[in-house]
């Protein structure tokens, strides 16, 4: 039975993943967060007077376990945000103790205290270093901590290049632990998000914030998915689950100008990015709304002609269709009777026997020796 009991030197906590799954085989903590705060410890916790900022903790350990501290919290997913919520809440945590933020916010004050689990993308680790510098001093403690395959040499340099010297310790656990001393006379390029490139073929461009997948150039999946969208029907009300920088919902208005979009999506900067995407191309008054949210409880059951969905296939380091799983069964319930579902997907991944069994009817739209895109009808 997966271990469900965080023991610190601060405290020990009940942590859930989430989403929850059946016979759940992995922790919602790594070593990295147990080595990260047993050097805090043995180091010396700072004063409870200080002003702590953690970046990117998955599901609430760290924020847990530093609770008294009020810590502002910054984290790009809504799922984490949500899993924190209720690990606090669980755990008797006022909710007056975890500040959350989202990745495109930072503290109003300097800090004393910043702790980092280096994310999966380097551009974001990248932009908040950008973001958090006129928020430090030399004074301020800054440690960053990673499991090994998550922490290539890249890390280091970015460290090093845009806040100071970069001290390592020992590796425990397959974690590692670094500690950066702030450099104020360091010179810094430009932050160089969020970015943009034009979609091919079109007068639009695609705007992308750190954390959004291929924010580079259009991935193969979508441009595939792209070549067989479905054809406008007027009014109609179409929903971008899991939108990203939302190049399908910014497509689908362009071929249909009366639709009325939903761009949802769990990462913050995704939202955001979609956001500017489609405001950039039709104007503030675009016929679209933006959600960050890692479910689609916001939504009325049968308020929706058509769902769109390129799903992820990982969550954070865990790779698995448990995500995928949830967004098509929460795309079922969504739909009106006779709404459509198109999904794109890594033909090895075996989508259409999900689907099968969620929609009965599922229709093979096309296909090419990477992807499928299929039709899933509700009736």
């Amino acid at each position: 039975m997966t271990e469900t009991r965080f023991n610190t030197p601060f405290g020990s906590y009940q942590l859930q993943r989430m989403p929850p799954r059946p016979r759940e085989t992995l922790r919602a903590w790594d070593a990295a967060d147990e080595y990260l705060l047993t050097h805090l410890d043995g180091t010396g916790a700072p004063p409870m007077s200080s002003r702590v900022l953690i970046l990117n903790d998955a599901f609430g350990a760290l924020s847990l376990a530093l609770h008294e501290y009020r810590p502002w919290s910054a984290s790009d997913s809504a799922l984490a945000q949500a899993a924190t919520r209720k690990n606090a809440q669980a755990n008797d945590i006022p909710r007056e103790n975890l500040r959350l933020l989202t990745s495109l916010e930072m503290p109003d004050a300097p800090l004393d205290l910043v702790l980092i689990k280096a994310p999966k993308t380097l551009a974001l680790l990248e932009y908040q270093l950008h973001r958090l510098r006129p928020l430090l001093s030399p004074a301020t403690r800054i440690l960053v901590a990673g499991m090994m395959k998550a922490l290539p040499g890249a890390v280091w340099k970015r460290l090093e290049s845009l806040l100071g010297p970069v001290q390592t310790f020992p590796g425990r656990k397959k974690a590692k632990l670094m500690e950066v001393q702030f450099g104020p006379g360091l010179v810094l390029p430009p932050n160089p998000y969020p970015t943009s490139y034009r979609l091919e073929n079109t007068p639009y461009r695609i705007i992308n914030h750190a954390n959004v997948f291929s924010r580079e150039k259009l991935d193969i999946g979508s441009r595939f998915f792209l070549q067989h969208l479905p054809e406008g029907r007027g009014e109609e009300e179409v929903l971008d689950l899991g939108c990203g920088n939302g190049v399908l919902a910014l497509m689908t208005l362009h071929r249909n100008p009366r639709a009325r979009i939903y761009c949802v999506d769990e990462s913050h900067m995704a939202v955001a990015s979609a956001r500017a995407t489609l405001e950039t191309a039709f104007g503030p008054e675009v016929r679209a709304e933006f959600h960050a949210a890692w479910n689609l409880d916001l939504f009325s059951s049968g308020s929706m002609d058509r769902v769109l969905c390129n799903p992820p296939f990982h969550q954070q380091h865990a790779v698995g269709d448990h995500i995928a799983r949830g967004m098509f069964r929460d795309a079922r319930r969504v739909l009106r009777e006779g709404g459509e579902l198109w999904v794109v997907g890594n033909r090895h991944l075996g989508y259409h026997q999900i689907l099968k069994r969620l929609f009965g009817h599922v229709e093979l739209i096309a296909s090419n020796p990477k992807f499928v895109v299929l039709r899933c009808l509700k009736g």
